[in-house]
């Protein structure tokens, strides 16, 4: 490069820099997705692994009469960046109040009583929609929407947000909104007189509370407008998505559930002693809660490191992109596990896959042990092992 040739890119590149930092560029930090493959966690860049663990169900949470909100956030667990989730129940008659979350997509998954929704989305299309144990929905980021117990039991439901920053507790409700709007700007929004919004709350309400739903839904104000795409999927009516010696899998992302874009779930069910073999997530973080029985989790970091958690119902667990990991049953009956990936596409690459897609004597040279010894390995991806192992 000539002197002048030299003189002018220097000079292009200090304007650029200088743009830069007038227009408050930052470097970026960890924890936005969009660079979370290019700056290191502080909080997984250290010596050891921190903790990948959290008691969901034994934390406090916030209690309104026998309805309860718990969350597991980065806040909580701080290596869980990338999802966040809440355990919600709700009493007979009781509502979470109409609602929006804006940074954060929703995907819940029922597991005791019944539940309504009601949901709407920018074109102004409404849903109405009557969940059972084992269904699931997904509501876009910003959509606003309700959930309500229905019947005469209690209904117990686990929610997954895309977001390990979002906090449950800091939505945009309903009743906050217009307790806190003039009065003025409320008459005029609805055409009605100011007095109409004497006796509205005041501050958030987040649990309402009135008498139980109709058995059959009315229609919405506007009439029935319904979107294109449905909200609920019936995960648990579905046959597992696959079956194997020691174990079952129900998988849900987009590819069935079209609205999901942004999260997909899995149900796992593990016999004693069964193993969900050693493998990793290349497209997604994963957030594990137990439905049912003991289960010990593991996690690989990469320069040496390991930890191993041991998890019991109504426990999280957390699994960053790209890192290995295995889930084990060790009680002395099924564990059954909700797992949310913050994705729409569920894709996984297992250790026994990978070692099958390689020639014995790749594998030879990489363990420096005899290429006999490979022609044993599992041939084939074992996903799940059997308390014996894989089988044949």
């Amino acid at each position: 490069m000539s002197d002048p040739q030299r003189r002018e890119f220097l000079a292009a590149a200090a304007g650029i820099a200088s743009l830069a930092t007038l227009s408050g560029a930052q470097p970026a930090a960890a924890g936005d997705p969009s660079f979370m493959n290019n700056v290191p966690d502080p909080a997984l860049s250290g010596k050891d692994l921190p903790t990948f663990k959290f008691a969901l169900e034994k934390s406090a949470g916030k209690v309104i009469g026998n309805s309860f909100g718990k969350e597991a956030t980065v806040e909580q667990l701080p290596i869980s960046k990338g999802i966040a989730g809440v355990s919600m129940r709700l009493e007979p008659g009781a509502m979470r109040e109409l609602h929006w979350h804006a940074t954060a997509a929703e995907w819940a998954f029922v597991i005791d009583g019944r539940v309504r929704t009601t949901v709407i989305d920018p074109q102004g299309f409404a849903e109405t929609n009557d969940f059972d144990p084992g269904d699931v929905w997904y509501f876009p980021r910003g959509h606003g929407h309700m959930l309500q117990c229905l019947g005469a039991k209690p209904c117990h439901f686990i929610l997954i947000f895309d977001n390990g920053y979002f906090s449950e507790f800091g939505t945009f409700s309903i009743t906050d909104w217009v307790g806190h709007t003039p009065k003025p700007l409320l008459a005029k929004t609805f055409g009605l007189p100011e007095t109409a919004f004497d006796s509205f709350p005041k501050d958030e309400v987040y649990f309402a509370r009135g008498n139980p739903p109709p058995a059959e839904p009315g229609p919405p104000l506007q009439g029935w407008k319904l979107p294109p795409e449905t909200h609920k999927y019936r995960l648990l009516a579905q046959p597992p998505h696959a079956t194997y010696q020691g174990g079952r899998e129900w998988r849900v992302d987009s590819s069935r559930f079209p609205i999901a874009k942004t999260i997909a779930g899995v149900v796992l069910d593990l016999d004693p002693g069964a193993l969900r073999t050693l493998h990793w997530h290349p497209n997604a973080d994963e957030w594990q809660y137990v439905l049912d029985g003991e289960i010990s989790v593991t996690l690989f970091g990469s320069h040496g490191r390991y930890r191993i958690e041991q998890l019991q119902q109504g426990d999280v667990g957390y699994i960053p992109q790209g890192y290995g990991h295995s889930i084990e049953n060790t009680g002395n009956k099924t564990a059954r596990i909700l797992i949310g990936f913050n994705t729409g596409i569920y894709e996984s690459i297992d250790l026994s896959q990978w070692m099958a897609g390689n020639p014995a004597d790749v594998l030879a040279t990489n363990f420096g042990q005899p290429v006999e010894l490979f022609e044993k390995f599992p041939h084939r991806d074992v996903f799940i092992a059997g308390k014996s192992g894989p089988g044949k």
